[in-house]
């Protein structure tokens, strides 16, 4: 693909508004199989757009994926807690209340969340899981195009181009028949470590009355 001098300076920008540069200190193997947590719900995939309340660009893509284990693939992402195990970019652990943690932490008065979720096949979940495990780290402003990568080799995903914009993903998410979206709002401080310092899974209360956590300790 070729990217217009313009269309560069873009991706730039985004990556040093949303998608962070970062070197994991990823875990053992053993260590994500002892996170290792697997939801009762159905297999399904949900798409996060972290968007500006401010221009309405989008600035940081990831997904979350339930199969055998529930984890979420997010590349170059900067969300770290003792309570989540990271490898290659994927975290391990997502509980009820790790999942509501991150969907908020990333909810603030600078930024809000489109959360878009489909259910999908054991199958289809399981290739999307085998996809995020193998992809390995990726690199500061590559999140959307690691995340687009990754749908569109799914099957019932091959409408999904590759795509370095975070509001282009989220776009062609929604014209994928049967995913429903909603949107999370919150006022805490525009500084993302502070809650992330507050989480303390063993205090967080969730309700979630569609199978997603929606309310947490924040």
């Amino acid at each position: 693909m070729t990217l217009s001098k313009a269309s560069i300076c873009l991706v730039v920008a985004l990556g040093l508004s949303g998608c962070a540069a970062h070197s994991p200190d990823d875990v053992s193997i053993e260590t994500t199989q002892q996170f290792a947590y697997r939801h009762d719900g159905p297999p399904a995939l949900t798409l996060y757009t972290m968007v500006s309340n401010r221009s309405g660009s989008g600035a940081h893509s990831s997904i979350m994926i339930n199969a055998s284990q529930r984890v979420v693939f997010d590349p170059a992402g900067s969300v770290k807690h003792p309570a989540i195990a990271e490898r290659g970019d994927v975290l391990y652990g997502i509980t009820p209340q790790v999942a509501d943690f991150y969907e908020r932490a990333h909810a603030r008065e600078t930024y809000h969340v489109v959360i878009q979720r489909i259910e999908v096949s054991p199958e289809v979940a399981e290739m999307a899981l085998r996809l995020a495990q193998d992809r390995g780290t990726v690199a500061s402003a590559f999140c959307t195009n690691a995340t687009s990568s990754l749908l569109s080799k799914l099957p019932g995903f091959e409408q999904i181009k590759p795509t370095f914009f975070p509001g282009n993903l989220q776009k062609q998410m929604s014209q994928v028949p049967g995913v429903t979206e909603r949107k999370l709002f919150e006022n805490d401080s525009d500084d993302k470590a502070e809650a992330i310092a507050a989480f303390k899974p063993e205090e967080a209360s969730v309700t979630s009355p569609s199978g997603e956590a929606h309310q947490g300790n924040k």
